[in-house]
């Protein structure tokens, strides 16, 4: 994470010419322009347009690997034949069930098997407001996350779902099984994030306040000995937010090994393991770009991930739940 504190010398500066002179010219102010249409680039938190005036103290945020990618597109990203799992489809949007294990965008790591790779070769429009990295992209799911995913294949459609999501209208929703049993059944989690020292994935709570704002609000499902079904709603979309909240109030996801849950090898869930986090995008909510009919989709349970599905029937059976 990158972090550029406005000094008296920049006051009053248009965000956009601000950008372009603090890289050297190296990506003309059109380029830059579009980078913050996409919400690359955040101004104390918040997206802003091109035009913006800065402020002294203001803060601008940006993921120095995602700019990378936005500006300098690989040029052996192809198409890949993967059957994709679409819930609905039209010319203006894609609603898919995303499965475990797969990248939604090429990285340093791949650019062969993603799910960007995976819709190049479904369709031949995908917005491409976010880069050539990211076409239809609107938002993430973690590689290890399932479940359902808004793409757009238009700019305009794009352009609609991203302040959508931005402005708190569309609704995301997702279960968690997690660690312990929860004392308050519902909750809100209002905690600032940050990357981890130099780790360029982890994320952790921000103590001095000054992260990326983060909310994420749970309601407890089920609760069974030793875990808890949580569901989870975002009202940001910052990485590993769920995992990272969820880990700062005890409560890790179940095989969240990054964020301190491991595989759970306790003696209540039979030494129980799993490849992955379980943690599950269930639930769409939004409204059309083009008719504005409101759309919701909820992924049934047998749909979860297989890894998902065992463990919650573990820990339901044998009078586990209570």
């Amino acid at each position: 994470m990158v972090q550029i504190e406005i000094e008296k010398e920049d006051f009053n500066k248009r965000l956009d010419i601000f950008l372009t002179e603090y890289f050297k010219g190296k990506y003309n102010r059109k380029k830059i322009s579009d980078a913050i249409s996409a919400n690359l680039f955040l101004i104390n938190n918040k997206s802003q347009k091109s035009s913006y005036k800065l402020k002294v103290g203001d803060c601008i945020k940006f993921e120095k690997e995602d700019i990378l990618s936005f500006f300098n597109p690989s040029p052996e990203l192809t198409p890949w034949d993967f059957r994709l799992d679409i819930k609905y489809e039209d010319d203006d949007l894609i609603v898919l069930n995303k499965p475990k294990d797969l990248l939604c965008h090429p990285t340093k790591h791949d650019n062969q098997h993603t799910l960007v790779n995976a819709l190049l070769s479904h369709c031949s429009n995908l917005s491409d407001i976010s880069g050539e990295f990211r076409k239809g992209i609107v938002h993430r799911l973690d590689k290890n996350t399932a479940g359902l995913m808004l793409v757009s294949k238009t700019n305009f459609a794009h352009q609609d779902l991203s302040v959508q999501i931005r402005e708190k209208i569309a609704i995301r929703k997702y279960l968690a099984l997690a660690l312990g049993e929860f004392s308050q059944k519902e909750g809100k989690i209002n905690k600032p994030l940050v990357h981890y020292i130099k780790d360029d994935v982890k994320m952790t709570i921000a103590e001095d306040g000054k992260g990326l704002e983060a909310c994420t609000i749970y309601k407890v499902i089920e609760s069974f000995r030793g875990a808890s079904l949580v569901e989870l709603e975002l009202k940001t979309g910052r990485t590993h937010q769920i995992r990272a909240h969820l880990a700062s109030i005890n409560h890790p996801v179940f095989g969240d090994s990054l964020y301190g849950a491991g595989g759970f090898m306790r003696k209540e869930f039979n030494n129980l393991k799993t490849q992955h986090q379980l943690l599950q995008s269930y639930y769409l909510s939004f409204f059309h770009p083009r008719t504005k009919e409101k759309m919701t989709f909820v992924l049934p349970e047998e749909e979860f991930s297989k890894d998902f599905i065992k463990v919650l029937n573990f820990l339901r059976s044998k009078n586990n739940e209570y």
